[in-house]
């Protein structure tokens, strides 16, 4: 056989060959179905928050001033110590008050002993003038010394409770209970009534109030929020978050709201109050406080990872549709909410959202939905 032969029937073995190998082969393949994650969501009433920066400041304050002036004779609190209203804080010299409410007392003494001179006095004139033992210009005479007389008398009892009160006031006393600071004069230091430097300052914290600094665009902001038919007004509940990053475990309400801006901030201060038994927030501390501004009636929480961008920057989310395709749409976010998008257009009840194997489809692909809702949605 010549080596022409051999090659036609080489090449007549192989087409055979491959003949068969495409007879094997199926003629169409199926689209891979591929898994995915989905979670279904709802509306619900969400709280939007603000947090808001601010300030500790003890609810009642009071300066100790003397009313009279002396010098200081003992101190009788111990610095930083819890005082109650009325305890004695420090003791002014005493001698000079006391000296003259003795003199008081002797000057109403005097005044009532001539009171009853002239009341004897004027009741003989009065008897004389019946029979015109007397003139009646002498017995009126001697009823206006009795008058006089009587006056002078209230006038003294004016004066011995005057010294009284300076007498009691050398016993300087707190007017309000709370912890009282470091004191700012010493035994034997010279104070008077009109001084402008105070001894000490007693402050109460077992309450305290928080002001907090709210800008005029929030506010703002808020009232234009709170015009939308689906948001209601927020509570007055305050969260307190203190400079360790820690939550105050009691929570404050909010008390009132000022009623102009600063115009050195552009701020309004709203003030919270807190109970403060336990003595952990102190005045002039810097704390940041969570409060409740609106409620959103019909909102959507959507987790992060569920939310892409397209080119243009803008979230989308994909959807499964009925017959398990896929399709991109756009939503609106307002905020984030911890580890979430607070979405307010873009997303219906029931939607079917794809959160895992987002990276697998494309937008010809099927997918088998696996419902994934309570690893995401829910409470934390």
């Amino acid at each position: 056989m010549s080596k022409q032969s051999k090659f036609f029937i080489l090449l007549a073995t192989t087409l055979i060959v491959l003949s068969g190998c495409e007879d094997k082969a199926p003629a169409n393949t199926q689209a891979k179905t591929i898994e995915v994650g989905v979670i279904t969501l709802q509306e619900q009433a969400i709280a939007l928050q603000q947090e808001l920066s601010g300030r500790v400041k003890a609810k009642l304050v009071s300066q100790v001033r003397p009313q009279i002036g002396g010098i200081i004779k003992e101190q009788l609190f111990k610095e930083g110590s819890f005082v109650k209203q009325g305890d004695v804080l420090y003791l002014i010299d005493s001698a000079t008050y006391q000296a003259t409410l003795n003199q008081a007392k002797a000057s109403l003494q005097s005044a009532k002993v001539d009171v009853l001179n002239a009341k004897t006095k004027s009741q003989r004139y009065e008897e004389l003038l019946k029979f015109d033992g007397t003139s009646k210009q002498e017995a009126d005479d001697a009823k206006a010394v009795y008058l006089q007389a009587e006056a002078l008398v209230q006038e003294k009892e004016a004066n011995l409770e005057s010294a009284k009160i300076d007498l009691e006031r050398t016993k300087i006393k707190a007017p309000i209970s709370g912890y009282i600071s470091i004191s700012n004069v010493t035994q034997g230091a010279l104070v008077s009534a009109n001084q402008s430097d105070a001894l000490a300052t007693i402050r109460d914290t077992s309450s305290v109030y928080v002001d907090l600094s709210q800008s005029n665009t929030q506010l703002l902001a808020l009232r234009k929020l709170l015009s939308q038919e689906n948001i209601q007004k927020g509570s007055t509940d305050v969260t307190l978050i203190l400079s360790d990053e820690s939550t105050y475990e009691h929570k404050g309400q909010l008390q009132l709201q000022e009623i102009a801006v600063d115009e050195s901030t552009g701020s309004v201060t709203l003030r919270a109050q807190f109970s403060n038994t336990e003595g952990i927030l102190l005045p002039g501390m810097f704390v940041r406080a969570t409060i409740q501004g609106a409620i959103d009636t019909k909102a959507f929480l959507l987790p992060q990872q569920a939310v892409s961008r397209d080119s243009k920057a803008n979230p989308i989310i994909t959807l499964v549709k009925d017959d398990n395709t896929t399709i991109k749409q756009m939503i609106t976010t307002q905020r984030a909410i911890g580890n979430k998008w607070l979405v307010t257009s873009g997303i219906n009840n029931n939607d079917k959202i794809i959160i895992e194997g987002l990276n697998k489809i494309n937008e010809k692909s099927h997918v088998n939905p696996i419902d994934v809702s309570s690893k995401y949605l829910e409470n934390k």
